[in-house]
């Protein structure tokens, strides 16, 4: 597949790119920022400060909680876990997101006939 994901474009999407990561399971920062890379076969890569900062904003808002994971070889890790109300934002922005999708795909449809006299 040809093309590349725009920052841009995955502006506003942080939250649920996280949500949807933390949905499949507890997990910390580097481990996500990994899964990030691996399911978008290295065309996409979320800056830390960018995550971290979708980490900050989505526990202030009550739909993630942090806990301190057992030390292991590198030292303690800090774990995220989506709650019921992040399950919540998560679906309702799922569902915004199609719901945009279908729109733009009806507005950059291409009409073969289109501009030809």
């Amino acid at each position: 597949m040809k093309g590349k994901v725009s920052s841009d474009m995955l502006r506003g999407h942080t939250d649920t790119i996280v949500l949807s990561l933390l949905k499949q399971g507890d997990s910390y920062g580097y481990e996500i920022y990994k899964k990030i890379l691996e399911k978008t076969g290295d065309r996409f890569e979320m800056k830390e400060a960018t995550l971290y900062a979708s980490f900050r904003r989505l526990e202030t808002d009550g739909c993630i909680t942090s806990y301190w994971g057992a030390e292991t070889h590198g030292g303690r890790r800090k774990y995220y876990k989506i709650t019921q109300k992040g399950t919540l934002l998560l679906n309702r922005n799922i569902d915004d997101w199609q719901f945009t999708n279908r729109v733009l795909a009806e507005l950059f449809r291409r009409n073969d006939n289109a501009g030809r006299n």
